[in-house]
């Protein structure tokens, strides 16, 4: 039997996880619920964390410049409420399973599982968010980028709760695509995720389920900030020479360490995810030429 516990709060929740740090904390159940029915997972509690209003919205940060997001917020109200200032991550949000899954699924249970496949991760990883981890001790934050400790592990103790993901506001074009055995209700074959910061000289990429976790492409996003850098493209929006675009999907290929499975070999991962990256450029580029300055705006 899975003893059931339900705060009302959330230092009601962080005192039962320190005393029950074997407990499941469960938002929307859309991964945990699976793992129980058909596979027979039965930990010993879970911490029902959805009375918890506290975790259940988002606001800017004080300078304008981060957005806070509750670990409740489901991906339906990312998707209606936050496409301005989080692009990235709304395309991704628009691809995660059916309208109903969306409606249940959140943004705090998809770190908390981890999966190397989940769609929320190369936008997060793109964006360089940072996850907020609380507990009766305090309140910590942690680059998304050193958040993932393997498949389905992450560096969360215990006794910590997920609270929130903080997210810088876009200030240019954001991207993400993905390949799958269908075109919507599917767990990707591979994905990427694609960020423009020119204010930094710098570009930001995620890729998914083309390693044990989700992964930047790190060498291609040099690569392509020292191009953009060099040629004078940030300031002139000036069109992308091919062989650069060229050459940063074939950098993002080479940073994939994909595996075999039933949803798609190595080779062919590694082949899709270059292509995705190339793809994911081009439109993130033309977008940036002809950007009229809204980006980030849409947060009130």
């Amino acid at each position: 039997m899975v003893e059931y516990l339900l705060p009302r709060r959330l230092d009601e929740a962080l005192r039962a996880l320190s005393e029950r740090t074997d407990a499941v904390p469960v938002a929307g159940a859309t991964d945990v619920m699976v793992r129980m029915n058909l596979r027979g997972e039965r930990p010993p509690a879970a911490l029902d964390l959805s009375r918890l209003r506290e975790l259940a919205g988002w606001a800017p940060e004080p300078d304008g410049r981060r957005i806070r997001v509750g670990a409740l917020v489901p991906y339906t109200r990312l998707v209606d409420e936050l496409a301005g200032p989080l692009p990235g991550l709304v395309a991704a949000a628009r691809t995660v399973g059916s309208r109903q899954i969306r409606n249940r699924g959140t943004l705090g249970g998809a770190l908390g599982t981890a999966s190397p496949t989940g769609d929320a991760h190369p936008a997060l990883l793109a964006c360089d968010a940072r996850v907020e981890l609380s507990s009766v001790r305090g309140v910590r934050t942690v680059p998304v980028a050193d958040f993932y400790a393997g498949p389905h592990r992450t560096v969360r103790r215990p006794e910590e709760l997920i609270t929130a993901v903080l997210l810088p506001v876009a200030e240019a074009p954001q991207t993400y695509a993905k390949v799958g055995r269908r075109g919507a209700v599917v767990i990707s074959t591979c994905s990427f995720a694609l960020a423009l910061w020119p204010s930094r000289g710098e570009v930001g990429t995620g890729m998914g389920a083309v390693a044990d976790t989700p992964r930047r492409a790190v060498e291609a996003e040099r690569f392509l900030g020292g191009e953009l850098s060099s040629r004078g493209l940030w300031h002139t929006r000036g069109p992308l020479p091919e062989a650069v675009v060229r050459r940063f999907g074939e950098l993002a290929a080479a940073a994939a360490d994909p595996a075999d499975d039933v949803r798609g070999t190595a080779a062919y991962r590694r082949h899709a995810v270059g292509v995705l990256a190339r793809r994911t450029l081009a439109r993130a580029w033309q977008d940036y030429r002809t950007d009229q300055g809204t980006w980030g705006i849409a947060c009130a």
